[in-house]
């Protein structure tokens, strides 16, 4: 028997049902397999009383401290955000309020390793709390946590040090483990276990069909990410301004929302571009069905989900060339790697609709991507860790 606690700051509670949706997914797979148990533990970062009933984390000070979440026995304790010291010290109030708590929980829950989904400040705190209850730790990166967090000094440390300390690392993709290494973490303990995708859900469909559904006709292009700056919407804005005809719709919440309404307004696009707010994932599967292209001009990513399941769902993708773009356009029938600008994505998405690849030839870049081949590969990995830590 392996048991398994997961660690995630990053996972889906019923004020925000999307956020880390995929860490949802991976864990659901991981402890649908015999001979694992699953728990999660899913802090919630609230600064200090009176600030936890301001209108920014009221939603999130009212979850429960632990609920049945999809089949998941799921653990959401506080632990405290202190103002002003931009996240420096998250990991360490992180160990702080998970110590006791812990403590509790392995009394009728003796876990074996605990699997860290994010890596700051989740990998740091993990750290301290392997070495409290002597048990091995990974910590898997995704993307933003290394690619933004490390931008601070500070954290920066922090994460290296982690990572030079964890029994394992995971990365989601090759380029995402080459910039570990870049950061001094250690070659020979990182593995490179990228996401899975729902083939069931996310799948063609008659395209014209799923279009009328939305209430759509003419040319689309989906893009699927949260509203932050990081994500580059309104470079995909900028390059449908310029394609007459051509509508684009963008699923995703975040603060810049307001912005990016009032750019469209300012451009007159009210009527070819919609912001359609966080919509859940068989309404995403929908829109991909629907759409002739996917587009997403992020600055960094780990390996996106977003492009799996436009891919599964036969719409060729537009990315920039980060993280793991190269692991999954491997053939043109996936779409095109671009320079991240308003004029490369429009010629890119220009071509697509010209000259659409096959929906089939398309869902074949995805079909290796499954949550199958994703649990298989992580609980080796896992048992691996525990093996290793116990000496046999």
């Amino acid at each position: 028997m392996l048991r398994v606690l997961v660690l995630s700051t990053l996972f889906p509670d019923a004020s925000r049902p999307n956020f880390g949706i995929f860490v949802e997914r991976q864990t659901r797979a991981l402890a649908a397999r015999d001979g694992v148990e699953v728990q999660v533990v899913s802090p919630r970062g609230l600064p200090p009383f009176p600030l936890d009933r301001h209108a920014r984390y009221a939603a999130l000070a009212a979850q429960p401290l632990q609920e049945d979440w999809r089949g998941l026995r799921v653990h959401r304790p506080p632990f405290l955000n202190l103002p002003g010291t931009g996240g420096r010290l998250h990991a360490a109030m992180l160990a702080r309020a998970l110590r006791p708590m812990l403590a509790r929980l392995r009394r009728d829950f003796p876990f074996d390793v605990i699997s860290t989904e994010f890596f700051f400040p989740d990998g740091p705190a993990a750290i301290a709390l392997g070495k409290a209850f002597d048990v091995p730790v990974s910590i898997k990166a995704r993307g933003s946590d290394i690619h933004q967090w490390t931008r601070r000094p500070a954290i920066a440390r922090q994460i290296v040090r982690a990572g030079q300390a964890a029994d394992g690392l995971l990365s989601v993709s090759l380029a995402l483990r080459d910039d570990m290494i870049a950061l001094g973490m250690p070659a020979e303990r990182i593995d490179c276990i990228v996401t899975g995708v729902d083939l069931t859900r996310f799948a063609p469909r008659d395209r014209q069909a799923a279009k009328q559904a939305l209430g759509i006709a003419g040319p689309l292009v989906a893009s699927v990410g949260a509203l932050i700056p990081l994500k580059g919407h309104d470079l995909l804005i900028d390059a449908v301004a310029a394609l007459p005809g051509v509508q684009l719709a963008i699923a995703g919440q975040g603060p810049e929302a307001p912005r990016l309404a009032a750019k469209i307004a300012a451009m007159g696009l009210a009527d070819r571009v919609r912001l359609l707010g966080a919509i859940p994932p068989e309404r995403i599967a929908d829109l991909l069905a629907a759409a002739d292209v996917m587009a997403l001009a992020s600055a960094s990513e780990g390996l996106a989900n977003a492009w799996l399941e436009a891919l599964a769902s036969g719409t060729p993708i537009v990315i920039p060339d980060v993280g793991g773009a190269r692991q999954v356009v491997t053939v043109p029938a996936a779409g095109h790697i671009v320079a991240r600008n308003p004029a490369a994505f429009a010629t890119a998405i220009a071509a697509l609709l010209a000259d659409p690849p096959a929906a089939a030839a398309v869902r074949r870049v995805a079909e290796p991507f499954t949550w199958a081949a994703n649990s298989e590969r992580l609980y080796r990995f896992l048992a691996q860790l525990m093996a290793r830590h116990r000496g046999t």
